[in-house]
């Protein structure tokens, strides 16, 4: 059975609770090797590595949560925490530095670390709506959430997807051209925005997209099999 990418981060919170951090590790590694972590995955299983005294790897987790939303105030914390038990005060300091700063200020009216929360809350809500086959309502908290956070590029991505599979490809294209500018390196987020295009009836751009992807990485089978599709289609 698919267990769903909430389902498995409360049970990474429960495991990270009782003290079960090797446990956490586990299903957080699983979730994110599964392609469907946002931001509050990495920034458990940075502080979960930190717990067992993998410091650099921790880093790397909490990087990765702050690639995902910059403005993750906790993240820029425990990642000063951790730097600082490093011995790396400067860059501690920066990082506290960030956390001020991004914590500070509003954003509609909300203040910025209640915004996360909420924006976070509605993207837990929105995953309710899809489990029970309810696109449109997820998509609207998804809406509210990135209203909250609009550099909240994981979950925009997310929002693209559902987008898509509810037959709205127009508007999935729109947001993944957003979340494309902001992440140009990732591959997952290419490759989906050449398939919205393509869906939304312009293979000439996925076609650009998946062959600027397969001349930049020969062993990314993914592009060349869509390539390999366009081809045919072509032929057909």
């Amino acid at each position: 059975m698919d267990i769903s990418p909430n389902r498995l981060l409360e049970r990474a919170k429960e495991r990270f609770a009782l003290g079960d951090y090797f446990g956490a590790i586990h299903l957080l590694e699983d979730l994110i090797e599964g392609g469907r972590a946002f931001a509050d995955a990495h920034q458990l299983l940075g502080l979960s590595y930190h717990m067992v005294g993998r410091s650099d790897t921790a880093l790397e987790s909490f990087g990765h949560a702050l690639e995902l939303n910059p403005r993750y105030v906790e993240a820029h914390i425990h990642r000063g925490i951790v730097l600082s038990d490093l011995g790396r005060t400067g860059e501690a300091e920066r990082a506290f530095k960030a956390a001020r700063e991004w914590g500070g200020g509003d954003r509609g009216g909300v203040p910025a670390h209640h915004a996360a929360k909420l924006a976070n809350l509605h993207a837990e809500l929105g995953e309710a709506y899809v489990e029970a086959g309810a696109l449109s309502q997820a998509i609207d908290e998804y809406r509210s959430a990135l209203n909250l956070g609009p550099d909240y590029h994981d979950l925009r991505y997310r929002m693209a997807r559902l987008l898509l599979e509810a037959g709205r490809s127009l508007e999935s294209r729109e947001e993944l051209q957003r979340v494309v500018q902001a992440r140009p390196d990732s591959t997952d987020v290419k490759l989906f925005y050449g398939l919205a295009c393509y869906v939304s009836g312009d293979a000439a751009t996925a076609r650009m997209v998946w062959e600027e992807m397969a001349n930049q990485d020969s062993d990314d089978v993914r592009a060349s099999a869509y390539l390999a599709m366009l081809s045919r289609g072509a032929e057909g």
